[in-house]
Order: C-alpha cells, then sequence, then structure tokens
C-alpha cells in the first residue's frame, strides 16, 4: 500500500526526469552525435583530455566541471526559487545542464571550442558523454545542497584549482576562453 501511494505520489517527477533525458538524447542525436565513443570500446572513464576520447565516454576530466555547474544552478535557484521544493529545483538545474548540452554539441560551440580553447580537435559529446554530464550536474546540484553555500564554495574552489593543477583547465577559464580568449591563457594551457 505505501509502495503505491509513495508511487503516485512521485510519479509526475520521475516522468519529468524521463522525458527531460529523452529530449536530450532525442536532440544529440538530431544533432549528429554517436551514442558512445566511435572507437567501438566503451570505457566508463577517459583521463586523457588530449586524446580523440576525451568527450567520448561516459566520464572525463571535464565532468568535474559538469559538477560544479550543478553547485552553481543549485546557489542560483536557491535565490530565485527558494519555495520551491527541492527535486523540482532539481529537475530546472537538469533542465538547464540539457540546454547547456544541446548548445555545447552544436556547431558553432564546436567550432568555438576548436578556435579560441585547448580543445583543438573537440568534435562534440558523445550522448553517453552527454548524459554522464546530467548525472554530474546533478550530483553537484546534490552536494552543494548537503553542504550548505560556504562547504560548496570551498568544494567549488578547491575543484577549479585541482583542475587547473591537472589538465591546466576549470570551468571558469573555459568561460572565460568561450567568451573573451586571451592567448597567453591558452598558450600557458597547451604547455608552452
Amino acid at each position: 500500500m505505501f509502495h503505491a501511494v509513495s508511487l503516485r505520489k512521485t510519479w509526475p517527477l520521475w516522468s519529468a526526469f524521463a522525458l527531460l533525458v529523452l529530449a536530450t538524447v532525442i536532440q544529440l542525436h538530431r544533432q549528429g552525435r554517436v551514442a558512445w565513443c566511435a572507437c567501438k570500446q566503451p570505457a566508463l572513464w577517459n583521463g586523457d583530455i588530449w586524446s580523440a576520447h576525451n568527450s567520448q565516454h561516459l566520464l572525463d576530466p571535464y565532468s568535474f566541471t559538469h559538477a560544479l555547474h550543478g553547485v552553481l544552478f543549485c546557489g542560483l535557484l536557491w535565490l530565485i526559487l527558494p519555495r520551491m521544493r527541492l527535486v523540482w529545483r532539481l529537475w530546472y538545474a537538469t533542465g538547464l545542464e540539457a540546454l547547456w548540452e544541446i548548445l555545447e554539441n552544436s556547431p558553432w560551440i564546436i567550432d568555438r571550442y576548436r578556435a579560441v580553447t585547448i580543445s583543438l580537435g573537440y568534435t562534440g559529446d558523445s550522448i553517453a558523454n552527454s548524459l554522464g554530464d546530467l548525472a554530474c550536474c546533478a550530483l553537484g546540484f546534490l552536494l552543494a545542497w548537503k553542504l550548505g553555500s560556504r562547504r560548496s564554495l570551498i568544494l567549488f574552489v578547491v575543484t577549479e584549482l585541482l583542475l587547473l593543477c591537472w589538465i591546466r583547465d576549470t570551468l571558469i577559464l573555459n568561460v572565460i576562453m568561450l567568451i573573451h580568449p586571451i592567448e597567453a591563457i591558452k598558450t600557458w594551457q597547451m604547455g608552452s
């Protein structure tokens, strides 16, 4: 009895999440995204940002930046929609991430990445990688909700610093380079 009542109350939420993911997958497929890496050897993780496998498997170093999207969306949606139930704010955050995944895989953004960032050979994400990014965003959102604002800020800064040391790229650097590229940053990122 409890499960039937519980399911009846939550089916709109689960349906909304399922529709969001399905719509994202359909749109990415329409944009010509491959389901998983063209190498036909799907892996859960690829840590080499310089290889053709970057953004082609479920997770990669940039997955951490998508978790930071979730941290930012959690704070933003808490400010904008403080009375909305947490699960629906999570849905909106995931929806914003889905919109980014669709935009990120548009020819204009792919060309922009190739032209002005260190992602010289970037061809877009696989659908699996985009779904991994959606999951990382949701995880980042839930972590931020659990940690609160002060500890979420610490998490954000520490993650950015770790990525800076590890791959010479971060969410903040990525945004800067997409909006207003700085050649000195690109040269440093390339290791020159």
